[in-house]
């Protein structure tokens, strides 16, 4: 009994230690990374860009899997159910960790506790645009008059219920105390396209989604909804300029499942950081609109439960919580 005892516990040793060497050495094979999106979104595009620079630098191929689906309910909850080990991986957005929690109540998971923050990649704002033959104005001002004396007439379109495109909208709606009517869509490809159409009258979306349209003369920008005015259009002004205060920002970070280990999580951090540090990554992503920015694990857990709270007091006061 006691050799089976002591070979026992030579072998947990043994274990330990290759697991210590594992985590030492990571990455060791490839790394899943789930994108919550459909492919070709700023979501999408920012993981493939990060994804390839990782896969050069480490030698281990960082995989995209696109999980799409109830705004990103699907893939995240993938993410929470995996093994925490640091080899799959979630592209966490605004919409699937700050906003969706603020309008479902039923989610299996916890954005915040059933996930470790590993670090933030990107952020961007988002672009209230208008079809300019169904809305015959060029400012937020404008916009705002022609919504009081039309209330309830006009509709914006988002990229589905619960997500950072449709909870814009309803912030400026609170804010403005204004009324518009929500057309919800599964993604960002089919609400822009019926805005094209002239189905719906106007959105509030990604920057790197809405700006081309913009450039050909098929939409009008009217406002950028951050506090500052973005590089890539400066000539735009914010909507803060005209509805002090308003904002809604886009993000994509990276997550791993809760209970990673810190060495690896660490590592993670440091991969991904370092990745979106790098000047020509940097450069590609200011010229979609978005900067490069990356943080510390405890700033981006910061970061989350603070966007998480804004979009939580929202639902709450326009109660927008899914019945």
């Amino acid at each position: 009994m006691r050799s089976f005892i002591a070979v026992a516990g030579m072998i947990a040793i043994a274990l330990g230690a290759t697991a210590a060497a594992q985590e030492a050495n990571y990455p060791t094979r490839p790394i899943e990374l789930v994108v919550p999106f459909p492919a070709g979104g700023a979501t999408d595009v920012i993981a493939r860009l990060a994804a390839q620079s990782i896969t050069e630098k480490t030698g281990q191929l960082v995989v995209i899997q696109n999980k799409a689906g109830a705004t990103g309910a699907i893939g995240s909850e993938y993410v929470a159910r995996a093994t925490p080990d640091g080899y799959t991986l979630l592209v966490a957005t605004a919409s699937t960790h700050a906003v969706l929690p603020a309008y479902r109540r039923d989610l299996s998971y916890d954005t915040v506790s059933s996930f470790e923050t590993a670090t933030l990649l990107a952020t961007f704002p988002n672009l209230l645009v208008v079809n300019p033959k169904k809305v015959p104005v060029h400012t937020a001002a404008e916009l705002i008059a022609l919504l009081k004396s039309k209330p309830g007439q006009l509709n914006f379109g988002s990229s589905g219920l619960g997500g950072s495109v449709h909870f814009a909208g309803e912030l400026f709606k609170l804010m403005t105390r204004t009324e518009m009517l929500h057309v919800p869509y599964r993604g960002s490809a089919p609400a822009l396209n019926d805005l094209l159409a002239g189905n719906v009258d106007l959105v509030f979306d990604n920057i790197t989604t809405v700006w081309p349209q913009v450039q050909q003369g098929n939409l009008r920008a009217i406002g950028v909804a951050g506090l500052q005015r973005s590089p890539l259009v400066p000539e735009v002004p914010t909507i803060a300029e005209t509805v002090p205060g308003f904002e809604a920002l886009s993000w994509v970070g990276v997550v791993a499942p809760a209970k990673t280990p810190p060495t690896v999580l660490q590592k993670i951090a440091d991969l991904f950081g370092a990745t979106m540090r790098q000047p020509e990554l940097a450069n590609r992503l200011a010229e979609l609109g978005a900067t490069a920015t990356a943080n510390t694990q405890a700033e981006f857990k910061r970061f989350l439960i603070e966007d998480r709270t804004k979009w939580q007091r929202l639902s709450d006061q326009a109660n927008l919580w899914a019945k």
